[in-house]
């Protein structure tokens, strides 16, 4: 899978360009436009993502009038760590500042077989899922390619400096702040460059892309890009999921089941991954784990079962261990493959769910939606 390529024209006339923004076959045009082979592209990509170089005059097969001329038309601009916090079990969250100010969270989940990054792709988010801390700072604006690849050059350099190895970072969840397919092109030209063999070189099986239903860019992201998928399902029927996910409104769960199936129909090994956060006494009944059976029927799948990460304000508490246990129990019955996520980095907000980073300008959310978000889909 490749990102819509940036015409060579377009780079040079931009001014100085963040190399983080720019896939390996834009490069290439650019660099043949120059009179320069087209695999100087490559070489750049591998000292950049692959080496950790930020400092253009330090790639040594380079020419020295090469990186002079590439350095006048571009640089490796880089948001900077505001903040580090490391948890009790070993995960390990940033707080990473952003040239206009806003602030965006990205975290690291090590586990024994795993290294788990989870990216941000908006600065907040404009869906507004009642349960959601990165609902209540609102929405800002849509994250470049390169702010979106950045999160991953930063925690994969950083890593490495406290010696977690050469390939920290394993797999990609893209579930951090906002909607990854409300900024869609921005999104698969950063699943680009970590899927591009001379960049970060990540199968599509190890980066999955989250979304509450967003249903024509479900099957677009099908078409361009088939990496996992996991769907933020959370509710079992149309009227408690409009509560819960107000998305669901412009698309009922209907909509997003034939969506799902059509998104694995042409590869019979792939499941869909539907997440389920556990809210005690609002989604966690034996009749919603029923209904849920119902609903997934004939759709290939995995269930995680989330424990509600509690934030001030919330107005939801987490469910028993005994009703998740009954809940799983009642899926795994009907040949759903269930498991109840183990909680991770809550004891610095870096759970699911718990992510809020720092939004500058909550005012841009207002003005790109000028009615509710609730009744915008509608």
């Amino acid at each position: 899978m490749n990102s819509a390529p940036v015409p060579a024209e377009d780079l040079a006339s931009t001014g100085k360009i963040n190399l983080l923004n720019v896939d390996r076959h834009a490069l290439e045009a650019f660099f043949v436009a120059r009179g320069e082979k087209a695999f100087r592209a490559s070489q750049v990509l591998q000292w950049i993502y692959q080496r950790g170089c930020d400092d253009i005059s330090q790639m040594s097969n380079l020419a020295k009038s090469l990186r002079g001329w590439l350095g006048e038309q571009g640089e490796i601009r880089l948001p900077a760590i505001e903040r580090e916090q490391r948890s009790r079990d070993g995960t390990v969250k940033w707080l990473l500042r952003l040239d206009d100010g806003n602030g965006i969270e990205t975290v690291f989940i090590p586990e024994e077989d795993r290294g788990t990054l989870c990216i941000s792709s908006q600065v907040g988010c404009s869906l507004n899922c009642s349960f959601c801390s990165t609902a209540r700072q609102g929405y800002n604006r849509n994250l470049s390619t390169g702010e979106i690849v950045a999160q991953l050059w930063i925690a994969q350099r950083t890593l490495r400096a406290y010696g977690y190895g050469d390939r920290p970072i394993t797999n990609i969840v893209l579930m951090g702040m906002g909607e990854p397919l409300l900024n869609f092109d921005n999104v698969v030209g950063a699943i680009g460059l970590m899927l591009d063999d001379f960049a970060f070189g990540l199968s599509k099986r190890r980066v999955t892309l989250s979304t509450a239903g967003v249903v024509p860019e479900i099957d677009h992201l099908r078409e361009v890009c088939d990496v996992s998928l996991a769907v933020s399902l959370h509710a079992p029927n149309d009227a408690l999921r409009d509560q819960l996910v107000p998305i669901n409104r412009k698309y009922p769960l209907r909509e997003l089941i034939a969506a799902c199936k059509r998104y694995v129909d042409r590869q019979p090994r792939r499941r869909i991954t539907f997440e389920y956060v556990m809210l005690a006494g609002i989604n966690d009944g034996v009749e919603h784990a029923r209904e849920l059976v119902r609903l997934l029927k004939g759709v290939p799948s995995k269930l995680n079962l989330i424990p509600f990460n509690p934030f001030p304000g919330s107005g939801y508490d987490t469910s028993a261990a005994d009703a998740i246990d009954r809940f799983r129990d009642i899926a795994m019955a009907a040949d759903i493959m269930t498991v109840t996520r183990k909680t991770r980095g809550d004891d610095i907000d870096a759970a699911c769910g718990q992510l809020a980073g720092s939004v500058f300008d909550r005012t841009r959310r207002s003005q790109r939606f000028p009615v509710r978000v609730e009744e915008r889909f509608q």
